[in-house]
This record gives structure tokens, sequence and C-alpha cells, in this order.
């Protein structure tokens, strides 16, 4: 299917949200997945400027048919963080009615973080596929950075959100993190077949995307070669 794949990844304050100072400091990417036949896509983790995504999506002749969430977190889906109200899914429901695809452990906090009702969300588990046109994603729970972050297998694509960056891992010192379930999350990542390229939910590496037997070899995270090691690491 690969002549067929859409696939944009999009970073805050240089590809959309050009000018916003948040944007610009939180360094997010959005991820726009689609099939190039039937014009379809999703958008992975919109927020900040809204209409920025909707708007390339248009250009690119691509029609809106979903979103896909990797967790609750403000800067990816919108609501409040640091004194900043940032848009989100609310407003893109506001302008696009389509289903937001969450982990079924992450969709209380989503409702709560940015206000759409339930029947805005579709819950998943672990190992669900949302198909985009022919397109399909395959939804994989990884747990740790929250109860309910999630990464997306397209073809040869991981899109790891904030469980798994280039340099490093999502924080679990936030309400909901949990450093042993991170540590299971990342060695399960790990395990993938193949060696599918890592696109991460920040640009905190040089690189934007690394294959994922290079993020193994390079990234501390990895060095740990069990839980005992880990929590020594890192005081889970």
């Amino acid at each position: 299917m690969s002549d067929r794949l859409y696939f944009r990844q999009l970073l805050a304050g240089r590809d959309f949200a050009v000018g916003d100072p948040v944007a610009t400091q939180m360094v997010n990417f959005a991820y726009l997945i689609g099939d190039t036949e039937t014009r379809e896509a999703v958008v992975v983790d919109p927020a900040y400027a809204v209409g920025d995504l909707l708007d390339l999506l248009e250009a690119d002749g691509m029609r809106l048919t979903g979103v896909l969430a990797t967790h609750h977190h403000p800067d990816h889906i919108g609501g409040e963080m640091m004194g900043f109200s940032l848009p989100g899914i609310a407003e893109l429901l506001a302008r696009e009615q389509v289903p937001i695809h969450v982990n079924t452990a992450e969709q209380e906090w989503v409702r709560r973080s940015t206000g759409v009702s339930d029947t805005d969300l579709r819950a998943h588990d672990h190992d669900d596929v949302v198909e985009v046109g022919a397109i399909p994603i395959r939804l994989l729970h990884t747990p740790g950075h929250t109860p309910g972050s999630q990464c997306f297998l397209v073809e040869d694509k991981l899109v790891s959100g904030d469980t798994l960056f280039l340099e490093g891992c999502g924080r679990t010192d936030f309400p909901g993190g949990d450093a042993e379930a991170i540590y299971r999350s990342l060695q399960w990542l790990a395990g993938l077949p193949g060696d599918p390229a890592v696109y991460p939910g920040h640009q905190y590496s040089a690189e934007p995307t690394a294959a994922l037997s290079s993020v193994k070899e390079t990234n501390f995270v990895f060095r740990p070669r069990s839980l005992d090691e880990w929590r020594l690491m890192f005081g889970g």
C-alpha cells in the first residue's frame, strides 16, 4: 500500500502555528496520515492552530475523517497548560465533526482535559486497527507517560507520541505517570518486527526521525537490561 500512503510530519511553530510562542517552545509534531486514492485522512495530535492543519489537508486535496490522540496532555490535544489555553480537538470539532480515537484508559482524561463529549470519543484497546481508506493504522497501547498513551504503526512508520523520543522518553512524574509501565512499554516497542522509522511527539533531537534500530542503539532509555536496572538509573 506504500504508493497510496499519505504521510506528513509537521512541526509546531514552523509548519503550522507559525509565530505562536508556546508552539515554538514546545516543538510538538502533528501528523497527517491518509489514503491518496480515497483522499481520506486523519490528523494525529492536533493542537495550537487546528485551522492551519485543516488548511494543509485541504491544500493537499485530502478530507479529514478522524483524529488520533496519542495522549491527553494539552500540547497534543488542547486544554489548559501553564496558564495558557491551547486550542485543540474541541476547536477542531467545531469545524469538522469527526471521531476522536483514544485509548480506553485515556478516555476520561481526554474528556476532562478538553471538555469534549464522550460521544465525540471512540475508545480503543491495544492492537485495534483504524482504517483510513485502505490504509490500516495499528493502535498500540503504551502506558507510562500517561495511563492510556498509545503509538500508531502504519506500514513502516511508528508514530510514538511521548512514549519514545529519538533521545529519551516521556516523563512519568505527571499525574497518571508510571515509571515501571513506561519501561515495559519501551521494551515492547523495542521488540517490534522489522525496523520501522520512529516519528516522535516532539523534536527533542537534531533529526526528526530515525530507524528504530538506530534509536535502540543510541537512546539511553534502552541501556537498562532489567526493571531493577531501570529503577537504579531512573529512580523509579
